[in-house]
């Protein structure tokens, strides 16, 4: 057939077979793993014509026995555009097990990624290992899922297959032509699922899945939140059905990108493999609401004005800003009146957008005689953008603010076609008087950036020395629409290294904030050390200007690189903090 058909052919007679076999056509769902060398890999970022998933599990006799017949049929098709992606969907797998098995089967040059909560493998209705589902990356629809071939059966083997199914497919689909067996069946071992559904098919809506979405969705997706809809019953839910599946599966939702091996948070917002597939399998199943009352429907009570309660002091602007309905809108830096009459030491600090529509960050400096050196604006205070947490210092650590310190408010404002205005204000919580250690905001900064025009791994790298011994309370990875990963690494004294934070995946959109549950401490001569990427290729969707060589500059198509922590001093022996 000829090649320029293909294509368009393939549309029209995928899912009429599909159909046919009970299998509905529609657009798989997009998804995002880690491989086992920590890098993010997304199905709809795939390169090539063709993505071949081989779903497995270390140990696995048919899994194992598969992967040379895998690996060869990666030398054929490989270079003719086909990705193959082995997906580990094994629960709590054993990284030592995994890449001792991916020595022993030969597998280092394949990519290799760990489904951990299982979603992948769950979504796309594997069971078994071995199994192989071929994606078309112009449909994004499955043309053939099953088995590799028909040598392998429950407890059987012949000496050789006689029916090649994933061969057969991939010839046909690379010529053009029908897929004669879309289908088969899976003979590796079965992949043990969480038992979400007690004695049920499907989990039910009022009792497991609504307490699920009220305590970790609803908070943002309510009237007021800074959801874009408002999960208030189960028809809204249930029109979102699919959407909350794709949000999952790329780990888009909840917002939290850390590596789970690295750091423990104590503002951690993911979910547990049990939850992630409580609300897959109910999607799956079409999003029934069953029987009894729908909780989403419930009154909701008020949302909190501040997140933290009632600050001591509130800091608000000295008249309301209008932002453009369009153009580009300068950074605003508003002299705000201190509003104590003494050195206070505070606690803990919050912001309050006014407009969660326009208003893409807010930053507070102060400076004074002596400050540290920052710019001209002073030393970084505090700021928040969307996903940033509140400042709250441990007991024993406050910032402390001079009676005379000129405060500045950083505001950055994007139009959005329609004229807005904005009254954003800023919350203090203030600490009974000087306590025993002084909280900072730094930061490992490079401003040298070079980035230049279409590359796809721009790496740079930042550094900050500690002076003194000192305690990190909390890490903010900070890049712009470029930035693709961030990793916070201590160099301590001794020679060692240590890995306290590793965003695979940054995400502009949401700026979180990072406070360890156990804060480290850092001996004097450690350093920190801050790498990361850009990525300034076409094949970056958020990417304002491929073509552009990018330097360090304010403007959200320019680029930043800082890799911000909260940190104190430790006391020196006999010196109260002052």
């Amino acid at each position: 057939m000829n090649p320029i058909f293909r294509q368009f052919y393939t549309l029209l007679l995928i899912p009429a077979l599909l159909t046919g076999l009970g299998l509905p056509a529609r657009e798989v769902p997009n998804f995002n793993l880690l491989d086992i060398h920590e890098k993010d890999h997304e199905l709809f970022g795939a390169k090539g014509k063709v993505v071949v998933l081989f779903f497995t599990g270390t140990g696995c006799p048919v899994a194992r026995k598969s992967v040379g017949k895998l690996k060869a049929l990666e030398r054929t098709y490989g270079g003719e555009g086909v990705n193959f992606w082995i997906v580990n969907s094994y629960f709590d797998e054993s990284k030592s097990d995994i890449r001792k098995e991916i020595n022993q089967l030969g597998l280092r040059q394949m990519t290799y990624l760990l489904d951990t909560k299982q979603s992948v493998a769950l979504s796309y209705g594997v069971n078994r290992t071995a199994e192989v589902v071929a994606i078309d990356t112009f449909s994004w629809e499955v043309f053939y899922q099953g088995a590799l071939d028909d040598q392998f059966g429950e407890g059987a083997e012949k000496p050789k297959a006689t029916q090649n199914y994933l061969n057969d497919a991939l010839k046909q689909f690379m010529a053009g032509d029908p897929i004669a067996k879309p289908k088969t069946r899976s003979v590796g071992c079965r992949i043990s699922y969480a038992k979400v559904s007690g004695d049920s098919d499907v989990p039910d809506y009022a009792t497991q899945v609504a307490p699920i979405l009220s305590k970790n969705c609803v908070e943002c997706h309510r009237s007021g939140g800074i959801g874009p809809w408002s999960m208030n019953s189960h028809r809204r839910v249930s029109n979102y059905s699919d959407m909350i599946e794709e949000v999952l599966l790329t780990r888009r939702m909840p917002p939290w990108d850390p590596h789970p091996d690295y750091g423990d948070f104590k503002n951690d917002q993911s979910l547990t493999r049990e939850q992630v597939q409580t609300l897959l399998s109910w999607v799956k199943a079409g999003s029934p609401k069953g029987e009894g009352e729908d909780p989403l429907t419930q009154p909701l009570p008020p949302m909190d004005d501040w997140r933290l309660g009632k600050p001591d002091t509130i800091l608000s602007l000295p008249e309301v800003q209008t932002i453009a309905a369009t153009g580009i809108e300068p950074y605003r830096h508003i002299v705000v009146e201190n509003p104590f009459k003494e050195d206070v030491w505070i606690r803990a600090m919050d912001i309050k957008p006014g407009n969660l529509s326009v208003l893409h960050h807010a930053i507070l400096y102060a400076k004074w005689p002596g400050s540290p050196k920052g710019d001209k604006k002073g030393v970084f205070f505090y700021g928040w953008a969307p996903g940033a947490s509140p400042t709250e210092y441990p007991e024993g650590v406050a910032k402390r603010l001079p009676a005379n310190a000129k405060l500045t408010l950083e505001l950055h404002y994007t139009t959005n076609g329609e004229e807005h205005t904005d009254l954003t204000e800023m919350a203090f919580y203030l600490a009974d008087g000087p306590q025993e250690r002084n909280g900072e905001t730094r930061s490992a900064i490079n401003m040298n950036l070079d980035i230049p025009p279409g590359l796809e791994d721009a790496r740079h790298v930042a550094t900050y020395a500690f002076k003194k011994p000192a305690t990190i309370y909390g890490l903010f990875p900070h890049m712009h629409f470029r930035g693709k990963w961030m990793r916070y690494e201590l160099l301590l004294p001794n020679g060692k290294r240590e890995t306290l934070l590793h965003v695979p995946r940054y995400d502009f959109q949401w700026q979180l904030s990072y406070y360890l549950k156990e804060p480290r401490h850092v001996p004097a001569g450690s350093w920190l050390m801050v790498t990361g990427s850009f990525d300034n290729s076409v094949r970056n969707p958020n990417n304002p200007d491929p073509a552009k060589k990018v330097v360090f500059g304010q403007q959200s198509w320019d680029e930043m690189f800082i890799g911000f922590f909260e940190a104190a001093d430790d006391p020196e022996p006999g010196l109260a903090q002052r």
